[in-house]
């Protein structure tokens, strides 16, 4: 009996790891809201290759809850208002040529964050 119980554990245990290590993988609704504003900015401003970017709002889109995937859509579209600025677009473009870029390269970067945050 003991060594069923020590066995269902130890499964146990390693099935958490595991989902651990898949959620990680995956960006916070923090990171995901500010790709998609990265992908505003990025269109606003005529920047070249998202496809990376794309690519990741769209794979990470599919796991998000309902206000979170809309919230989203918003920062898309406030990224993109924000980019006819012609005050602000100096500050934009340093903020899509610096932060964003964590976004640009598909968000390995970011995710590389979530599972070790002592990445920086």
């Amino acid at each position: 009996m003991k060594t069923a119980a020590i066995l269902l554990a130890t499964l146990s245990l390693g099935f958490c790891a595991a989902g651990a290590a898949a959620a990680a993988d995956h960006l916070s609704d923090v990171d995901y809201l500010k790709a998609n504003r990265c992908r505003g900015l990025a269109e606003g401003l005529g920047a070249g290759d998202t496809a990376g970017l794309d690519g990741l709002i769209k794979t990470e889109g599919r796991s998000r809850l309902e206000p979170v995937y809309v919230r989203g859509q918003q920062e898309l579209a406030r990224g993109k208002r924000d980019a006819t600025s012609q005050d602000a677009r100096d500050r934009l473009s340093a903020e899509l040529n610096g932060p964003c870029m964590t976004y640009l390269n598909g968000g390995h970067d970011a995710a590389a964050k979530v599972s070790n945050p002592s990445v920086h």
